[in-house]
């Protein structure tokens, strides 16, 4: 198939574009679902083919001069229109008369796509499907030499503490002292990262709060949600579901008027307080929320006009270092609360978080620090931050860990990392795999859409339109037509499913381990890599 037009500065060939249009003229009924469900108007219907029609006449058959124009799908070769390999035309054909298929030759769209000079923005992860923590084997299994347990019938204590955990004279000495101790949050070691109510649709922001609500209330997970930057729905600020949800403040402060104002009327605390200063994605940059997505109650929540794009700065304002922001930011978010709920910076994972750790075991008000590795997902980045920049997870958490058990403070002061995490679906390997380099929690995001509500991006740079507001599913849309495709019962249904599964899965990996009281946090000599060059980086065994 090609297009009629001529080749124009913003059309390419149909073989330079990375996903191509498979299309059966025979099958296809000419239905138009396929072309109404697209989401980037990639295929329309065209005049296929002309053709001579036969008439028969006193028992022969003639040629006549008449002519008839049939019909089929034709996909368009424009930049702005190239198929995103969504795959939304097949789901919806009822004749199975058409797919994407990823184009085998070079994809040239690369050296065409920033058009009018502005480079490319997009949604989801790094477009790089290959994993360190994938690679990680479990090796120490108790056989004879420890009490080996069993997974389905033994009592484990899956529950991480998020907070600063000192030792019980350090917290007298403090009560003596202050009449204060810090406050700490006894919560499921998984947690569900920071995704903004405007990064993500009103249908599926309430399904996760629906789901984490009925794993504490009805299951007893103390599952912990992250509200990302953005502020949330002025009900949940005054609901006693508000427990379960850590507030997290970027450098945009956007929202943060309307959770100030509701700071007296709050009938619960929240768990934690996040302060974000990166994410892995794209480290060194602000958040973004592109314009197609602040509609009248997005902007109502933070505080904005309506249409405008939402770009955080790269770093909170009068804050130019590690000691301005402990004694600042960190210390008046505890005031705020009275020094009752637990704040903690998010970093992105760099060379530097060595410094930011060390600052951190210096002030008694840091509950702990998150670091987002390089494959930690986005809803808009400029494509060249996300697949050029960052630092892996699995060696920033081990340096950071190594480095406070060099100081004697590796039970004090929790790690949480995220940016990864069940990349290929591997989710609770990975946590596992983390949690044993140091980690005392994890954080999900990118997992969650695709595991709860069908998300199809994928690392091989299928779909991630997250920052265009035309997500297919429904997920990352602000438009009413588009997220209404979204139950949030559904959701909230399969948050659910995820979280007893990979609970099951952590216990499957643990119980091997003879660990039933408590996490295997920083229980290294478990792992193996075949990998001399990382085993040593990791310090962990080297295993063929």
């Amino acid at each position: 198939m090609s297009s009629n037009r001529s080749l124009e500065p913003s059309s390419l060939s149909l073989n330079d574009l990375p996903w191509q249009i498979e299309y059966n003229n025979d099958r296809c009924t000419l239905c138009g679902q396929c072309t109404a469900v697209c989401p980037v108007h990639a295929i329309a219907l065209h005049p296929f083919q002309k053709r001579a029609i036969k008439t028969s006449v006193n028992q022969s058959v003639e040629n006549s001069n008449s002519y008839d124009t049939f019909y089929g799908i034709r996909q368009d070769t424009r930049v702005e229109n190239a198929c995103i390999g969504c795959a939304m035309c097949t789901m919806v054909c009822p004749n199975d008369a058409i797919r994407p298929r990823k184009n085998p030759s070079l994809d040239r769209m690369k050296f065409h796509i920033n058009q009018h000079g502005i480079p490319r923005r997009r949604g989801g992860r790094r477009n790089d499907s290959g994993s360190i923590l994938d690679r990680i084997k479990f090796t120490r299994i108790s056989m004879l030499t420890d009490p080996a347990l069993d997974a389905g019938r033994h009592e484990f204590e899956m529950r991480t503490l998020l907070g600063r955990v000192l030792a019980p004279r350090e917290n007298m000495k403090q009560l003596r002292e202050k009449g204060w101790i810090p406050p700490v949050r006894e919560i499921y070691p998984l947690i569900i990262g920071g995704m903004s109510f405007g990064a993500l649709s009103p249908t599926m922001w309430e399904g996760l709060q629906m789901g984490v609500a009925y794993l504490n209330e009805e299951m007893g997970m103390p599952v912990r949600i992250c509200t990302g930057e953005g502020g949330c729905p002025p009900r949940l600020l005054r609901s006693r579901f508000l427990k379960y949800v850590i507030l997290q403040i970027a450098s945009g402060y956007f929202g943060w008027d309307e959770i100030i104002h509701a700071i007296p009327h709050m009938k619960e605390d929240p768990c934690a307080i996040e302060i974000k200063y990166g994410q892995g994605a794209k480290p060194g940059d602000g958040g973004l929320l592109m314009w197609h997505k602040v509609n009248k109650l997005i902007a109502a929540i933070r505080g904005v006009p309506q249409g405008v794009s939402l770009p955080s700065p790269p770093t909170h304002q009068t804050q130019y270092s590690i000691e301005e922001s402990v004694a600042k930011m960190i210390l008046s978010m505890s005031m705020a609360w009275g020094f009752r709920v637990p704040v903690y910076p998010k970093i992105s994972a760099s060379s530097t978080s060595l410094a930011v750790m060390n600052n951190l075991t210096r002030n008694e008000y840091a509950a702990g620090l998150a670091i987002d590795g390089e494959d930690g997902g986005t809803g808009a980045a400029y494509a060249v931050s996300m697949d050029h920049m960052g630092h892996p997870i699995a060696s920033c958490v081990r340096d950071n860990y190594l480095n406070l058990t060099a100081i004697g403070k590796q039970n004090e002061v929790p790690i949480f990392a995220g940016g990864g995490v069940g990349k290929n679906g591997n989710i609770a390997a990975n946590a596992a795999a983390l949690i044993m380099l140091g980690a005392s929690g994890i954080q999900i995001g990118k997992y969650v859409m695709q595991a709860a509500a069908g998300c199809v991006g994928t690392e091989e740079d299928r779909c991630n339109v997250c920052n265009l507001g035309i997500c297919p599913k429904g997920i990352t849309s602000q438009d009413p037509r588009l997220y209404r495709r979204l139950d949030p019962e559904d959701v909230a249904q399969r948050i659910v499913d995820i979280y007893v599964s990979f609970d099951t899965q952590l216990k499957k990996i643990v119980a091997p381990l003879g660990r039933s009281t408590s996490l295997p946090i920083g229980m290294s000599d478990a792992l193996g890599i075949d990998d001399k060059n990382i085993a040593d980086r990791l310090s962990i065994k080297y295993v063929v």
